[in-house]
């Protein structure tokens, strides 16, 4: 069972003091049969009081707040993580019977947040090529592994094209991004075909394997096989999931699994450094560690009066990795 030591930093830096800056952290990775967390070290500036919650979809969110002004917000955590193998869906059920079980989902409660698909003008190509040759032709657990390969093949990843504002819309017609939208690509595409799809947050730790997304928090999609349950598919790296993916969140997209969000009263001119690096119970470290810290500008807007100006969501996601 591999075992993950997994430090990331969030580094915001104003070009002056700020004050009542109020956050949301979900850095907590999950815990059950697949996951342990053995410990976390929590540090964060002004050392404030962190209330834990659960949302609605069972993850682990933190909230606190820095009222007095400062200048810099540094959030550290460091966890050590061990994952366990996942046995993969032997696929003997007939393909007819698996489609069959999904469409009893359709009206199901747990799953309606996971099938809603998102419209945009594009839609109707997109199931062109998704009905064609994955939708009751081949297995729910083949289909899902060849849309993730379509989306692999199809996309290039290419940082800095695409932000946190970018929609599926403009993604699949450049057909460019970062694992945040290789993730929402796929999302989309499932749920045209009915089957349940959530996105997920976390780490890939890929140690010498060459995996993309290394050094900063990574994206992919869990899909839902009958007869198995969730699936998780990585189209960055057309790979099913198994155990070097430490998870954080789940949700319907992106907005649900953002590791750290929030506002403040101030500066609306500021910068963000973001960095994730990963030890192994081999005492090996990622090749991030010596280019640890990776500087992003964060909205650089002046305005007509920053003492009393709110900024809502700061966080430019890591997934811009």
């Amino acid at each position: 069972m591999p075992r993950f030591i997994i430090q990331h930093i969030t580094l915001y830096n104003y070009e002056e003091p700020v004050t009542d800056s109020t956050n949301q952290i979900i850095l907590f990775p999950v815990e059950d049969e697949h996951q342990q967390l053995v410990n976390q070290q929590l540090t964060i500036t002004g050392d404030p009081v962190v209330e834990i919650y659960k949302d609605y979809y069972g993850n682990k969110v933190g909230s606190f707040m820095n009222i007095a002004p400062h200048r810099e917000l540094r959030i550290d955590s460091k966890v050590e993580v061990i994952t366990v193998p996942r046995v993969l869906p032997e696929d003997i059920a007939e393909p007819i019977k698996q489609w069959s079980a999904l469409k009893l989902l359709a009206n199901d409660v747990l799953f309606l947040d996971f099938l809603r698909q998102e419209n945009f003008s594009a839609l109707a190509e997109m199931k062109a090529v998704a009905d064609a040759g994955f939708y009751e032709v081949v297995s729910v657990y083949l289909a899902v592994q060849q849309l993730t390969e379509y989306v692999y093949t199809n996309f290039k990843y290419i940082q800095g094209v695409t932000s946190v504002e970018t929609t599926l819309e403009e993604i699949w017609k450049l057909k460019a991004g970062v694992c945040q939208d290789f993730a929402h690509i796929l999302l989309a595409m499932l749920r045209i075909l009915h089957i349940p799809a959530r996105y997920v947050s976390g780490y890939v730790c890929p140690k010498d394997e060459g995996m993309r997304g290394e050094g900063a928090t990574h994206a992919w999609v869990e899909a839902y096989i009958p007869s198995y349950g969730w699936l998780g598919l990585d189209p960055t790296n057309n790979c099913v999931v198994n155990d070097l993916h430490v998870r954080l969140a789940i949700g319907r997209n992106f907005s649900d699994c953002s590791p750290v969000k929030g506002t403040y009263k101030g500066t609306a001119r500021q910068t963000l450094e973001v960095g994730v690096s990963v030890a192994y119970d081999d005492g090996m470290v990622s090749d991030e560690e010596n280019s640890f810290l990776k500087s992003q500008p964060v909205w650089s807007n002046p305005v007509d009066d920053g003492l009393n100006s709110y900024q809502r969501y700061m966080e430019m996601i890591q997934q811009q990795q």
